[in-house]
Protein backbone atom coordinates (compact mmCIF):
# COMPACT_ATOMS: atom_id res chain seq x y z
CA UNK A 1 0.00 0.00 0.00
CA UNK A 2 1.39 3.39 -1.00
CA UNK A 3 1.34 5.74 2.00
CA UNK A 4 3.28 8.60 0.41
CA UNK A 5 1.79 12.05 0.88
CA UNK A 6 1.33 14.30 -2.12
CA UNK A 7 2.46 17.74 -0.96
CA UNK A 8 0.95 19.38 -4.03
CA UNK A 9 -2.60 18.47 -3.05
CA UNK A 10 -4.48 21.54 -1.69
CA UNK A 11 -7.92 21.38 -0.14
CA UNK A 12 -10.56 23.32 -2.03
CA UNK A 13 -11.31 25.45 1.06
CA UNK A 14 -7.76 26.78 0.94
CA UNK A 15 -8.09 28.03 -2.64
CA UNK A 16 -11.73 29.02 -2.87
CA UNK A 17 -12.63 32.48 -4.05
CA UNK A 18 -13.42 35.22 -1.56
CA UNK A 19 -16.36 36.49 -3.65
CA UNK A 20 -18.52 34.72 -6.21
CA UNK A 21 -18.10 36.02 -9.78
CA UNK A 22 -21.13 36.30 -12.01
CA UNK A 23 -21.67 37.49 -15.58
CA UNK A 24 -24.06 40.41 -15.39
CA UNK A 25 -24.71 42.74 -18.34
CA UNK A 26 -23.02 45.98 -17.38
CA UNK A 27 -20.87 48.71 -18.84
CA UNK A 28 -17.88 50.57 -17.41
CA UNK A 29 -16.95 54.11 -18.31
CA UNK A 30 -13.74 55.85 -17.22
CA UNK A 31 -10.90 58.02 -18.46
CA UNK A 32 -7.89 56.07 -19.74
CA UNK A 33 -4.20 56.70 -19.10
CA UNK A 34 -4.13 59.45 -21.75
CA UNK A 35 -7.32 61.06 -20.34
CA UNK A 36 -9.46 59.80 -23.23
CA UNK A 37 -12.97 58.55 -22.38
CA UNK A 38 -13.25 54.77 -22.48
CA UNK A 39 -16.41 52.61 -22.49
CA UNK A 40 -15.82 48.87 -21.90
CA UNK A 41 -17.97 45.80 -21.46
CA UNK A 42 -17.87 44.11 -18.03
CA UNK A 43 -16.86 40.46 -18.36
CA UNK A 44 -17.72 39.35 -14.83
CA UNK A 45 -18.54 41.04 -11.53
CA UNK A 46 -18.19 40.25 -7.83
CA UNK A 47 -18.62 42.14 -4.56
CA UNK A 48 -14.87 42.68 -4.44
CA UNK A 49 -14.08 43.68 -8.03
CA UNK A 50 -14.72 43.17 -11.71
CA UNK A 51 -13.08 42.21 -14.98
CA UNK A 52 -13.53 44.07 -18.27
CA UNK A 53 -12.13 44.07 -21.78
CA UNK A 54 -9.62 46.92 -21.98
CA UNK A 55 -8.54 46.23 -25.57
CA UNK A 56 -5.24 47.87 -26.39
CA UNK A 57 -5.23 50.37 -23.51
CA UNK A 58 -1.79 50.64 -21.86
CA UNK A 59 -2.96 49.78 -18.34
CA UNK A 60 -0.43 49.29 -15.53
CA UNK A 61 -0.87 47.06 -12.51
CA UNK A 62 -1.44 49.18 -9.42
CA UNK A 63 -2.98 52.17 -11.18
CA UNK A 64 -6.23 53.50 -9.70
CA UNK A 65 -9.04 54.86 -11.87
CA UNK A 66 -12.34 56.51 -11.08
CA UNK A 67 -15.09 54.94 -13.14
CA UNK A 68 -18.87 54.68 -13.45
CA UNK A 69 -20.48 51.24 -13.45
CA UNK A 70 -23.86 51.15 -15.28
CA UNK A 71 -26.68 48.57 -15.12
CA UNK A 72 -30.07 48.41 -16.83
CA UNK A 73 -33.00 47.47 -14.52
CA UNK A 74 -36.64 47.60 -15.74
CA UNK A 75 -35.49 49.69 -18.72
CA UNK A 76 -34.03 52.19 -16.22
CA UNK A 77 -30.36 52.96 -15.91
CA UNK A 78 -28.53 52.43 -12.56
CA UNK A 79 -25.10 54.00 -12.28
CA UNK A 80 -22.50 53.62 -9.48
CA UNK A 81 -19.36 55.72 -9.08
CA UNK A 82 -16.48 53.43 -8.07
CA UNK A 83 -12.70 53.46 -7.73
CA UNK A 84 -10.82 50.61 -9.40
CA UNK A 85 -7.27 49.40 -8.87
CA UNK A 86 -5.76 47.30 -11.64
CA UNK A 87 -4.60 43.98 -10.16
CA UNK A 88 -4.02 41.99 -13.36
CA UNK A 89 -3.80 42.73 -17.10
CA UNK A 90 -3.37 40.38 -20.06
CA UNK A 91 -2.04 42.31 -23.08
CA UNK A 92 -2.86 39.51 -25.54
CA UNK A 93 -6.56 39.19 -24.66
CA UNK A 94 -7.02 42.68 -23.22
CA UNK A 95 -8.64 41.27 -20.09
CA UNK A 96 -8.11 43.53 -17.02
CA UNK A 97 -8.93 42.46 -13.45
CA UNK A 98 -9.67 45.26 -10.99
CA UNK A 99 -10.46 45.53 -7.28
CA UNK A 100 -12.95 47.99 -5.80
CA UNK A 101 -11.51 50.69 -3.51
CA UNK A 102 -13.39 52.67 -0.82
CA UNK A 103 -16.86 51.35 -1.59
CA UNK A 104 -19.72 52.99 0.31
CA UNK A 105 -22.04 50.72 2.38
CA UNK A 106 -24.95 51.50 0.02
CA UNK A 107 -22.86 50.49 -3.00
CA UNK A 108 -21.87 47.23 -1.32
CA UNK A 109 -25.55 46.48 -0.55
CA UNK A 110 -26.52 47.20 -4.17
CA UNK A 111 -23.81 44.92 -5.57
CA UNK A 112 -24.65 42.07 -3.23
CA UNK A 113 -28.36 42.31 -4.04
CA UNK A 114 -27.67 42.23 -7.79
CA UNK A 115 -25.30 39.27 -7.48
CA UNK A 116 -27.57 37.30 -5.11
CA UNK A 117 -30.64 37.86 -7.30
CA UNK A 118 -28.73 36.88 -10.43
CA UNK A 119 -27.43 33.66 -8.84
CA UNK A 120 -30.93 32.77 -7.61
CA UNK A 121 -32.48 33.45 -11.02
CA UNK A 122 -34.72 36.20 -9.71
CA UNK A 123 -35.72 39.27 -11.69
CA UNK A 124 -34.37 42.46 -10.19
CA UNK A 125 -36.87 45.31 -9.94
CA UNK A 126 -36.55 48.96 -9.05
CA UNK A 127 -38.73 48.47 -5.96
CA UNK A 128 -36.41 45.81 -4.59
CA UNK A 129 -33.41 48.04 -5.16
CA UNK A 130 -35.05 50.94 -3.30
CA UNK A 131 -36.00 48.64 -0.40
CA UNK A 132 -32.42 47.36 -0.23
CA UNK A 133 -31.02 50.88 -0.08
CA UNK A 134 -33.44 51.94 2.69
CA UNK A 135 -32.55 49.26 5.23
CA UNK A 136 -29.33 48.89 7.21
CA UNK A 137 -27.55 45.80 5.94
CA UNK A 138 -24.50 46.02 8.22
CA UNK A 139 -23.89 45.09 11.84
CA UNK A 140 -21.08 46.00 14.22
CA UNK A 141 -18.04 43.77 14.23
CA UNK A 142 -17.73 41.31 17.08
CA UNK A 143 -15.26 42.14 19.81
CA UNK A 144 -12.20 39.96 19.83
CA UNK A 145 -11.72 38.46 23.28
CA UNK A 146 -8.13 37.33 23.26
CA UNK A 147 -7.52 37.85 26.98
CA UNK A 148 -4.79 40.39 26.30
CA UNK A 149 -2.68 37.91 24.30
CA UNK A 150 -2.61 40.33 21.40
CA UNK A 151 -0.89 43.03 23.48
CA UNK A 152 2.83 43.40 23.81
CA UNK A 153 4.61 43.23 27.16
CA UNK A 154 4.98 47.03 27.19
CA UNK A 155 1.30 47.46 26.36
CA UNK A 156 0.22 45.15 29.19
CA UNK A 157 2.54 46.91 31.62
CA UNK A 158 1.19 50.30 30.54
CA UNK A 159 -2.40 49.12 30.97
CA UNK A 160 -1.66 47.67 34.41
CA UNK A 161 0.14 50.86 35.47
CA UNK A 162 -2.73 53.04 34.30
CA UNK A 163 -5.29 50.84 36.09
CA UNK A 164 -3.17 50.90 39.26
CA UNK A 165 -2.91 54.69 39.06
CA UNK A 166 -6.68 55.05 38.72
CA UNK A 167 -7.14 52.69 41.68
CA UNK A 168 -4.70 54.66 43.86
CA UNK A 169 -6.38 57.96 42.98
CA UNK A 170 -9.78 56.45 43.80
CA UNK A 171 -8.55 55.13 47.15
CA UNK A 172 -6.96 58.49 47.99
CA UNK A 173 -10.16 60.36 47.11
CA UNK A 174 -12.24 57.95 49.19
CA UNK A 175 -9.83 58.32 52.12
CA UNK A 176 -9.96 62.13 51.92
CA UNK A 177 -13.76 62.17 51.85
CA UNK A 178 -13.96 59.62 54.67
CA UNK A 179 -11.50 61.61 56.81
CA UNK A 180 -13.40 64.86 56.19
CA UNK A 181 -16.75 63.31 57.09
CA UNK A 182 -15.27 61.57 60.12
CA UNK A 183 -13.66 64.81 61.36
CA UNK A 184 -16.94 66.68 60.86
CA UNK A 185 -19.18 64.29 62.81
CA UNK A 186 -16.93 62.42 65.25
CA UNK A 187 -14.09 64.81 66.25
CA UNK A 188 -14.41 67.85 68.53
CA UNK A 189 -11.65 70.45 68.13
CA UNK A 190 -10.64 72.92 70.82
CA UNK A 191 -10.84 76.62 70.12
CA UNK A 192 -7.46 77.15 71.81
CA UNK A 193 -4.87 75.15 73.71
CA UNK A 194 -1.75 75.93 75.75
CA UNK A 195 0.92 74.02 77.69
CA UNK A 196 0.79 75.23 81.28
CA UNK A 197 2.88 74.57 84.39
CA UNK A 198 1.83 75.39 87.99
CA UNK A 199 3.85 78.53 88.66
CA UNK A 200 4.79 80.95 91.45
CA UNK A 201 4.37 84.72 91.12
CA UNK A 202 6.91 87.07 92.74
CA UNK A 203 5.28 90.44 93.49
CA UNK A 204 6.67 93.88 94.34
CA UNK A 205 6.63 94.48 98.13
CA UNK A 206 6.66 98.32 97.81
CA UNK A 207 6.49 101.00 95.17
CA UNK A 208 9.83 101.42 93.42
CA UNK A 209 12.17 100.32 90.66
CA UNK A 210 13.48 96.82 89.96
CA UNK A 211 16.89 95.48 88.83
CA UNK A 212 17.06 91.79 87.90
CA UNK A 213 19.83 89.53 89.24
CA UNK A 214 18.77 86.35 87.41
CA UNK A 215 21.49 84.50 85.47
CA UNK A 216 21.37 83.95 81.73
CA UNK A 217 20.04 80.38 82.10
CA UNK A 218 17.13 81.66 84.19
CA UNK A 219 17.64 79.03 86.95
CA UNK A 220 17.30 80.14 90.58
CA UNK A 221 17.87 77.92 93.60
CA UNK A 222 15.73 78.22 96.72
CA UNK A 223 16.68 81.39 98.62
CA UNK A 224 18.79 82.75 95.75
CA UNK A 225 18.38 86.47 94.97
CA UNK A 226 16.17 87.22 91.99
CA UNK A 227 16.26 91.03 91.90
CA UNK A 228 16.91 94.15 93.95
CA UNK A 229 14.41 96.92 94.35
CA UNK A 230 14.77 100.55 95.43
CA UNK A 231 12.05 102.50 97.17
CA UNK A 232 11.79 105.89 98.82
CA UNK A 233 12.42 106.05 102.60
CA UNK A 234 9.31 108.18 102.91
CA UNK A 235 7.21 105.32 101.52
CA UNK A 236 8.74 102.91 104.03
CA UNK A 237 8.07 105.19 107.05
CA UNK A 238 4.63 106.24 105.89
CA UNK A 239 2.20 105.86 108.79
CA UNK A 240 5.02 105.76 111.38
CA UNK A 241 5.97 109.46 111.49
CA UNK A 242 4.83 111.88 114.23
CA UNK A 243 4.05 115.56 113.79
CA UNK A 244 7.64 116.71 114.36
CA UNK A 245 8.91 114.40 111.62
CA UNK A 246 6.29 115.63 109.15
CA UNK A 247 7.86 119.04 108.82
CA UNK A 248 8.56 120.05 105.18
CA UNK A 249 12.29 119.98 105.63
CA UNK A 250 12.16 116.57 107.24
CA UNK A 251 9.84 115.19 104.55
CA UNK A 252 12.17 116.48 101.80
CA UNK A 253 15.11 114.80 103.54
CA UNK A 254 13.25 111.46 103.82
CA UNK A 255 12.07 111.70 100.21
CA UNK A 256 15.64 112.00 98.97
CA UNK A 257 16.77 108.89 100.79
CA UNK A 258 16.38 105.47 99.11
CA UNK A 259 16.05 102.04 100.69
CA UNK A 260 17.04 98.91 98.80
CA UNK A 261 15.82 95.37 99.23
CA UNK A 262 16.17 91.95 97.63
CA UNK A 263 13.62 89.57 96.13
CA UNK A 264 14.53 85.90 96.69
CA UNK A 265 13.33 82.65 95.11
CA UNK A 266 10.94 80.58 97.27
CA UNK A 267 11.89 77.29 95.49
CA UNK A 268 14.25 75.66 93.02
CA UNK A 269 12.66 77.34 90.05
CA UNK A 270 13.17 78.52 86.52
CA UNK A 271 12.22 82.04 85.57
CA UNK A 272 9.48 81.64 82.99
CA UNK A 273 8.95 85.37 82.41
CA UNK A 274 10.06 88.73 83.78
CA UNK A 275 7.02 90.98 83.81
CA UNK A 276 8.74 94.31 84.69
CA UNK A 277 11.83 95.49 82.82
CA UNK A 278 15.00 96.55 84.65
CA UNK A 279 14.85 100.11 85.96
CA UNK A 280 11.08 100.34 85.39
CA UNK A 281 8.84 101.65 88.16
CA UNK A 282 6.40 99.11 89.66
CA UNK A 283 3.61 99.55 92.18
CA UNK A 284 3.20 97.50 95.29
CA UNK A 285 1.64 94.09 94.45
CA UNK A 286 2.67 94.06 90.76
CA UNK A 287 3.97 90.69 89.52
CA UNK A 288 7.69 90.96 88.80
CA UNK A 289 8.59 87.32 87.94
CA UNK A 290 6.69 84.19 87.01
CA UNK A 291 8.60 81.15 88.29
CA UNK A 292 8.16 77.50 87.38
CA UNK A 293 9.34 74.84 89.85
CA UNK A 294 12.12 72.73 88.40
CA UNK A 295 11.32 69.12 87.38
CA UNK A 296 7.61 69.86 87.57
CA UNK A 297 5.17 68.18 85.20
CA UNK A 298 3.43 70.32 82.61
CA UNK A 299 -0.25 70.02 81.75
CA UNK A 300 -2.34 71.23 78.84
CA UNK A 301 -5.18 73.70 79.13
CA UNK A 302 -7.77 73.92 76.35
CA UNK A 303 -10.95 75.86 75.65
CA UNK A 304 -13.99 74.27 73.99
CA UNK A 305 -17.34 75.75 73.03
CA UNK A 306 -20.35 75.01 75.21
CA UNK A 307 -21.92 72.99 72.35
CA UNK A 308 -19.21 70.38 72.96
CA UNK A 309 -20.22 69.90 76.58
CA UNK A 310 -20.86 66.16 76.24
CA UNK A 311 -17.57 65.52 74.47
CA UNK A 312 -15.15 67.01 77.04
CA UNK A 313 -16.34 65.59 80.34
CA UNK A 314 -13.72 64.61 82.96
CA UNK A 315 -12.21 61.22 82.17
CA UNK A 316 -12.47 61.70 78.38
CA UNK A 317 -9.37 60.75 76.40
CA UNK A 318 -8.08 63.42 74.04
CA UNK A 319 -5.27 63.84 71.54
CA UNK A 320 -3.06 66.92 71.29
CA UNK A 321 -0.02 68.14 69.38
CA UNK A 322 2.35 70.79 70.70
CA UNK A 323 3.72 73.47 68.40
CA UNK A 324 7.22 72.58 67.24
CA UNK A 325 6.70 68.82 67.58
CA UNK A 326 5.89 66.35 64.81
CA UNK A 327 4.32 63.63 66.92
CA UNK A 328 0.87 63.61 68.47
CA UNK A 329 0.35 62.92 72.18
CA UNK A 330 -2.55 61.58 74.21
CA UNK A 331 -3.97 62.57 77.56
CA UNK A 332 -7.05 62.57 79.77
CA UNK A 333 -9.30 65.40 80.94
CA UNK A 334 -9.04 65.73 84.75
CA UNK A 335 -11.19 68.83 85.30
CA UNK A 336 -13.70 70.97 83.47
CA UNK A 337 -14.85 74.48 84.38
CA UNK A 338 -17.19 77.00 82.77
CA UNK A 339 -16.09 80.52 81.89
CA UNK A 340 -19.10 82.78 82.02
CA UNK A 341 -19.22 86.21 80.49
CA UNK A 342 -21.56 89.12 80.96
CA UNK A 343 -24.00 87.98 78.27
CA UNK A 344 -24.38 84.53 79.94
CA UNK A 345 -22.68 82.77 77.01
CA UNK A 346 -19.84 80.58 78.18
CA UNK A 347 -16.95 78.45 77.12
CA UNK A 348 -15.57 75.36 78.79
CA UNK A 349 -11.96 75.26 79.97
CA UNK A 350 -10.50 71.82 80.58
CA UNK A 351 -7.28 70.66 82.20
CA UNK A 352 -5.58 67.74 80.44
CA UNK A 353 -3.11 65.42 82.12
CA UNK A 354 -0.76 63.92 79.49
CA UNK A 355 -0.19 60.16 79.45
CA UNK A 356 3.55 60.88 79.00
CA UNK A 357 5.38 63.36 81.17
CA UNK A 358 5.82 66.79 79.55
CA UNK A 359 8.97 68.80 80.15
CA UNK A 360 8.31 72.08 81.92
CA UNK A 361 10.42 73.83 79.25
CA UNK A 362 7.40 73.45 76.90
CA UNK A 363 5.35 75.82 79.06
CA UNK A 364 3.64 78.54 77.07
CA UNK A 365 3.62 76.71 73.74
CA UNK A 366 0.29 76.52 71.88
CA UNK A 367 -1.27 73.12 71.36
CA UNK A 368 -3.94 71.70 69.07
CA UNK A 369 -6.40 69.56 71.04
CA UNK A 370 -9.11 67.25 69.70
CA UNK A 371 -11.52 64.79 71.24
CA UNK A 372 -12.28 61.74 69.10
CA UNK A 373 -15.56 60.22 70.17
CA UNK A 374 -15.47 57.74 67.24
CA UNK A 375 -18.41 55.51 66.23
CA UNK A 376 -18.86 52.53 68.49
CA UNK A 377 -21.59 49.95 69.06
CA UNK A 378 -23.17 51.79 71.99
CA UNK A 379 -23.18 55.03 70.03
CA UNK A 380 -24.93 53.34 67.10
CA UNK A 381 -27.48 51.72 69.42
CA UNK A 382 -28.24 55.08 71.06
CA UNK A 383 -28.71 56.72 67.67
CA UNK A 384 -30.98 53.92 66.49
CA UNK A 385 -33.11 54.13 69.64
CA UNK A 386 -33.32 57.92 69.26
CA UNK A 387 -34.96 57.62 65.85
CA UNK A 388 -37.29 54.87 67.04
CA UNK A 389 -35.76 51.84 65.32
Amino acid sequence: MNTAVNANVVHESEAQRQHARVKIPAKLRFFGPDRTPVEARVIDLSAGGLAFNAGQLPLKIGDVYKARLQFVIDNLGLAMDVELQVRSFDRETGRAGCQFQNLEPRDISTLRHLITSHLAGDIVSVGEMLATLQRDNFTKARKVKDGGHGMSAFGRMKAVTFSLGIFVVGVAAFGFVFKSVYGMYFVSHAQAGLVSVPGVNITMPRDGTVQSLVKADGVAAKGAPLATFSTSMLDVLKGHLDEDQLQPAKVAELFGKQMTGTLTSPCDCTVAQQMVANGQYASKGDVIFQLVPRNSEANVEARFSYRQFGDVRPGTSVRFQIAGEDKSRTGKIVSSTSLKSADLSSDIRVLIQPDETLDSSLAGRPAEVSSDRGPNLNWLIDKAMAVGL
